[in-house]
Order: structure tokens, then sequence, then C-alpha cells
């Protein structure tokens, strides 16, 4: 399993992975730094040509009416060339040859895929099936350590154990202004990448039952620097006073940067909404959909700490349905604010008409309403 999480670094500086299956090895690099030396070595190299592996969310974007599931489009040399790859991967006016080759997914193209979300990078990949020479030399660089092989087989096994294997790391006390009785557990997925933070609030022997539960996905630019284009900030603090006015609980602050997609990815959607998209519709042009988050880890995270009962504060319906799975039992539900700004107002319209989510209450004011109730 220690490969796949190599190869999770790697792709993320750039270098090339080899995927072994029982259809063929596939050589993925990563569209996002791809450059154009590695890209004629992929060319030149492949016993066919190389494919461009995209998400069902992308081939939506650029207008393909066939399929539902991710795909593989068939590069040519002679006219894909880094910039267009790119942009076909990631750009908002791109558009699909419908007469370009669009074929399923081969095992090493979807454990490809999977290691490009992992790696919080734009999900998608030049992906080729090595030549005989080309073949020769993998086979040498891998001898040396100088590429990862890894098998499509053990990528689902890493994609699918994360929760399982995560591990419990430090605790300490750390009183905040509005709950001055607080423990924060840290806890790391087994890859190293993510940590997150079971923030118990209060004497957990004098908890309610059922406990008062909030999940809140980090948010570097809303809890830390205050934006104004969300409301993650004024929900977090909300949701550590509304945990602690009920005599104590737990607040579960997920490392899911942008529901899921990582602040680079963040950063790039926030450009795209500046320029007229959407929330939703930009996620989409980078290939992701309207929520990529997995809330697993955090059934996990209860779970070890022998919280079971909960009353989820949330306006999010896909958290409540994705809590209430064993070993977890939703009791009830409770809703959380922020304050609605000129920023933020289109974004939480969004949220509430593309998402579902419960905002009906706070889009009805204009203005300012109470962070929670």
């Amino acid at each position: 399993m220690h490969h796949v999480e190599r190869a999770i670094f790697d792709l993320r500086r750039g270098v090339p992975v080899l995927i072994e299956s029982d259809e063929g090895n596939r050589l993925v690099a990563p569209v996002e730094g791809l450059d154009s030396t590695l890209l004629a070595k992929l060319f030149d190299g492949a016993a066919e040509a190389p494919r461009l592996v995209l998400t069902d969310h992308r081939l939506a974007r650029l207008g393909h009416t066939q399929r539902d599931t991710a795909g593989a489009l068939v590069l040519d040399a002679t006219r894909d060339s880094r910039e267009a790859i790119i942009e076909l991967a990631c750009a908002p006016s791109a558009t699909l040859d419908q007469a370009r080759p669009l074929e399923p997914l081969s095992a090493g193209d979807a454990a490809g895929l999977h290691l490009m979300r992992r790696s919080l990078l734009v999900p998608a990949a030049v992906v080729a099936a090595p030549s005989e020479r080309m073949a020769d030399e993998l086979r040498r660089r891998v001898t040396v350590n100088d590429i990862l092989a890894v098998t499509a087989a053990d990528v689902a096994l890493h994609y699918d154990a994360v929760p399982s294997l995560l591990r419990r790391v430090s605790e300490a006390d750390v009183p905040l202004e509005t709950a001055e009785r607080s423990r924060f557990v840290v806890f790391r997925e087994p890859d190293g990448l993510r940590e997150h933070i079971a923030i118990l609030i209060g004497d957990d022997m004098q908890w309610a039952d059922p406990v008062p539960v909030r999940l809140h996905s980090a948010c570097l630019t809303g809890d830390l620097f205050g934006s104004l284009r969300c409301d993650c900030g004024p929900q977090l603090r909300a949701s550590v006073a509304a945990i602690a006015e009920r005599g104590g609980g737990v607040l579960l602050y997920l490392a899911q940067e942008g529901r899921g997609i990582g602040l680079a990815n963040k950063m790039r959607a926030y450009q795209m909404q500046d320029e007229g998209l959407d929330t939703v519709d930009a996620d989409q042009v980078l290939g992701f959909g309207k929520d990529e988050r997995d809330y697993t880890v955090a059934r996990e995270m209860l779970a070890q700490l022998a919280v079971e009962h909960i009353d989820l504060l949330t306006n999010n319906p896909a958290k409540l349905d994705a809590m209430n799975q064993k070993p977890i039992d939703v009791a009830g539900r409770s809703s959380v604010f922020g304050p609605l700004t000129d920023q933020n107002r289109r974004y939480l319209a969004t949220k509430a008409t593309r998402a579902g989510h419960w905002l009906d209450a706070i889009l009805a004011e204009p203005d300012d309403v109470p962070v929670s109730k």
C-alpha cells in the first residue's frame, strides 16, 4: 500500500507513474504540471495513441451527450499540443469535437483518475500504453527506483481502505473563546496527506443524548482570513458557541477544502466565478461534481470517539444522509447559519437551488441575520 502513497506524492510533483493491471500497463501523467518534453515522450513511446482521461463531469461540460461516466479521448500528436490538452482538461471555453474518438476507461485509466483526485490535482491525466521499447526502458527505471510502479488493484484498495486506517495520533486541551473547555484530537489518514480534527467541547460525561455534532469542512479563506465569499468562518464560530451552549458535543474539522477539491482547485474555481460561472458550474469545468466530499471518515472519527447517537448541526441534506449510516444514528438536525452578505448571496443561493441546502431562512433576509438558531 505504501507504493500508492508514494505515487500520490510523485504525481503532485508532476512525475508520471506506471500503473500495472491485467489489461496491460499504463504510464500515467497528470495534466496539471504537464510539460511539452514529457508529452513528446508519451507520444513517441506509446504503442498506440495516448489518451486524455477525463471525468464524467468534465465530459458533460465539454458537451459530450452520450456518456454519464468517465472516458478517454484519443489524442493526436499533430493537433494536441500541451496547451490544447490543458484546454480540453479544464478551460471553461473548450468544446469537444464529437468526431474525436472517446473510449471507455481501462483499469489503468480508472486508477490514474483515482490517484489524481486523491492527489488533489485537476482530475485529468494523459495515459499511454507503452510500446515494447518504452516498456523495456520503464522496467529498467522501475528496477533502479527511478519511476514508481503500482497496481490498479492496490489503488482501488487504498481508495476504499482510507477510513478504516484512520489513526488517532495526538490530542491536547485548547481553550476557545466561546468554549473554554475544549480538547483537540487529531486523526491522520494513512497516506499522510490529510489530518482531521475532532474538537471535543465541554465535559463528555455530561453531553446530552443525542450528542450535538457539527461537521465543518476546512476553509482557509473563510475560517482564517474572514473571506466574504462564503459563510464558513462565521458558521464555524457559531457552531462552537452553539455546541457549548447545549452543554457540549463534538465539532469535526475535516480536511475537505473547497468541498473536497483542494485549495488550488478552489482558487481556480473562484477565478471562474469571477468570470460569471456559479460555484457548481465552476467545479464541473475542472472535472468535479457539485460536492466531492466523502463523510466515511467523519463516521469513523465518531466511532473511534464512541459517539453514535447524534443531533447534527447542518443545512446540508447530503451530510444528513451520509451520516445517518451505521454505526451512526442521526436522531435530530439543527440549522446553523452565517451572515448573508452582498459577496456571498449568490454562492448561498446556488447551494440552495442546485445542491438543496436548507437556506430559505437566511436567503429570505435582506440584511445580516443571527449566525445561529
